[in-house]
């Protein structure tokens, strides 16, 4: 079963952004997730494997709708509600 992040042959999402863009980071919060996520990583908190899972498993509309760290931020919020590190719906706000 396909999930939504596997659109390849996929027609419809327009054509792909070759454009050189030297910023990693396009405001300081994206820089937080990916330091965050680094940072549990390292403490063992998830693996790799379960955060590309986490990010594959979204919900399809938000998945189309979210931006690439916003998608890091949602699976890292799975992953510690999951393993019980947060409660479910700490990080709402």
């Amino acid at each position: 079963m396909a999930r939504i992040n596997d659109v390849g042959g996929v027609e419809g999402f327009g054509p792909v952004d070759t454009a050189d863009d030297s910023e990693p980071f396009h405001a300081d919060w994206e820089a937080r997730v990916f330091g965050l996520m680094n940072a549990l990583r390292a403490q063992g908190v998830f693996n790799l494997n379960e955060f590309r899972d986490a990010i594959e498993s979204m919900p399809p509309g938000e998945y189309l709708a979210a931006s690439y760290y916003e998608r890091w931020f949602a699976a890292i919020r799975t992953l510690l509600e999951r393993k019980g590190v947060i409660e479910p719906g700490e990080l709402d706000d």
